[in-house]
């Protein structure tokens, strides 16, 4: 879990100036040099990309995204767009895009909710909702949920997991006793157990829990939870387990489950390819390749297209 390689680094001989001038001649005139910026922006780093939003605005008095707007369109327009936002910020609004209208995307808010740090989570993130969008995070999350699930996700909003790397073995124990009461050894589950300690713990030391689970009930935590609870608290408590076991792996199957079937879930492919670029996406890579036998790009390739494509697999590099 400490070595994860990204696929988006500073640029080394980032010329902010050189960059806002290239985007402002891609954009003007008879059609968009769509492969210009990609070249400028699948290279840059996210702090690299808000410069250039900034220095555009105050050369040109424009504003990049209202231009690149105009320019571009669909999934290419949508994934440029999640690139000109820091990466929490644009969690926030997809979070709040998945709490807009009737009904709620159950999944973007497991993903988001259930695999983000401390820092992510933290009140920074509600501070930034309200000036975001005029909302407040945990208020939202309490109107768009119920029962169970709104309690472990308000529980995940306070950012108190543990984030050391220690792992007290007694506590693993202890864990794994309280879970298996919790759940298998008692009628009926009782979720706040559950929920307190994969919402709490550090990842180490819970999957030194899961293995004391196993050990004492014979049953591996994932089929326990496939078998004491359902719906949107089975799918929270999954994603919360495998990211703690392996997240890379976890955002690899996410990926995949985007590509599968009839259709593509661009909107989650934008949302893990931007979103993980500068933390884990190389790992990701490799976690993808060993679990399904075939790379990302050669995945990505088949499924999207045009500009979209390009630009998806320029960020994997």
């Amino acid at each position: 879990m400490g070595n994860c390689q990204p696929t988006v680094v500073p640029y080394e001989d980032f010329d902010v100036v050189a960059d806002i001038k290239a985007i402002r001649k891609a954009c003007k005139g008879l059609g968009t040099d769509e492969q210009a910026i990609i070249d400028i922006l699948a290279n840059r780093s996210a702090a690299q990309r808000l410069e250039i939003k900034h220095a555009y605005f105050e050369k040109y008095d424009d504003e990049l995204v209202e231009v690149l707007k105009s320019e571009l369109s669909g999934n290419f327009e949508n994934a440029i767009l999640a690139m000109l936002d820091p990466p929490h910020v644009f969690a926030v609004k997809e979070l709040r895009k998945a709490m807009k209208g009737a009904g709620t995307d159950e999944d973007v808010l497991v993903e988001i909710l259930c695999s983000a740090t401390n820092a992510v989570l933290s009140i920074n993130c509600m501070l930034l909702l309200s000036t975001v969008h005029d909302r407040d995070l945990e208020a939202d999350i309490e109107a768009d949920t119920s029962g169970d699930v709104r309690r472990l996700l308000t529980l995940l909003l306070q950012g108190n997991r543990d984030e050391s790397y220690e792992v007290d073995e007694a506590l693993a124990e202890q864990d794994a006793v309280s879970l298996f009461e919790a759940g298998e050894d008692c009628f009926g589950t009782d979720e706040s157990t559950f929920s307190f300690i994969l919402a709490t713990r550090n990842y180490l030391q819970l999957q030194a829990t899961f293995k004391a689970y196993e050990a004492i009930s014979g049953t591996e935590i994932l089929d326990a939870i496939d078998k004491e609870t359902s719906g949107t608290l089975k799918d929270c408590y999954t994603t919360l387990v495998r990211c703690a076991k392996n997240p890379q792996l976890y955002f690899a199957r996410k990926l995949n489950a985007a590509m599968k079937g009839a259709g593509t879930d661009e909107d989650t492919l934008i949302r893990i390819i931007v979103c993980r670029s500068e933390f884990d996406l190389e790992t990701i890579k490799d976690m993808y390749l060993e679990k399904y036998d075939v790379s990302l790009k050669d995945a990505i390739s088949s499924e999207c297209g045009g500009d979209f494509k390009r630009l998806l697999l320029a960020i994997l590099h």
